[in-house]
């Protein structure tokens, strides 16, 4: 491929964030803005690296993705070292439990563990969502720096649910009770149904991740999750610091 098929090839890859798809040839043509013949071609070549796959009409991204997402260094570390500390959050609330990094404006999920009773969320493993839709995002967006709060804020902000804040006053008030208590919360903002709670996750005054616990609406408590799950993010970040 040349520069500009990669580019393109790359165009494609790019449109299943955040769903993750699947979609047909004439979708990605429309998402893409390529023309169908282009998409059909990249497409054949994506499939055969193992980039894509497809069943029927559908094409949706391939396993060989997830082959090399997982062995990134820093969110492969990240991930093994904070297990133990997701395992333990899960067995102390028996909810469905995550843990997120920040890329550009949005949280990337690198692990989630479920609770017993299934959940809609729009969380996945790999997956991604906009900072300001979530309380994993939230926790992220607040301990990173003015300059990115700013940056959020001049632009639209997005909404996933009716709930979902895109007032930037409401949200920068947020951010700011997120920094005095060191807790985000999510309320029906992702998902309908769904509140979460989250804590940031510090690396030598850097934040490097965060981790949340989310329950249905109706028996969400802050006050008997906030203990958990402000104790799991401290774990993890004495055991991040000492493996740096």
């Amino acid at each position: 491929m040349t520069a500009s098929m990669l580019d393109k090839a790359a165009i494609i890859l790019d449109c299943f964030i955040p769903s993750g798809g699947p979609y047909r040839l004439s979708e990605l043509s429309e998402r893409t803005g390529l023309p169908k013949p282009t998409v059909h071609r990249l497409a054949a070549d994506l499939i055969r690296l193992g980039w894509l796959e497809r069943t029927g009409p559908q094409y949706r991204l391939g396993a060989k993705l997830f082959e090399l997402g997982s062995l990134v260094p820093r969110r492969r570390d990240l991930r093994e070292t904070a297990l133990p500390f997701l395992q333990d959050l899960f067995e102390a609330t028996r909810e469905t439990v995550h843990l997120g990094v920040r890329e550009g404006m949005d949280v990337v999920y690198l692990e989630r563990i479920h609770g017993h009773e299934a959940l809609r969320l729009p969380s996945r493993i790999g997956g991604s969502l906009p900072l300001s839709c979530t309380a994993v995002g939230k926790a992220l967006l607040a301990f990173s720096g003015a300059e990115l709060t700013d940056e959020l804020l001049s632009r639209p902000l997005p909404r996933l649910t009716p709930h979902s804040i895109t007032d930037p006053a409401r949200l920068r008030m947020t951010l700011e009770k997120i920094q005095v208590s060191g807790l985000a919360y999510e309320e029906q903002e992702a998902a309908l149904g769904v509140s979460c709670i989250a804590a940031p996750v510090f690396a030598g005054g850097t934040t490097v991740a965060a981790l949340s616990v989310a329950v249905p609406r109706e028996r969400f408590s802050p006050a008997q999750l906030a203990p958990a799950v402000r104790t799991a993010a401290l774990g993890l970040s004495r055991a991040v610091r000492g493996s740096s």
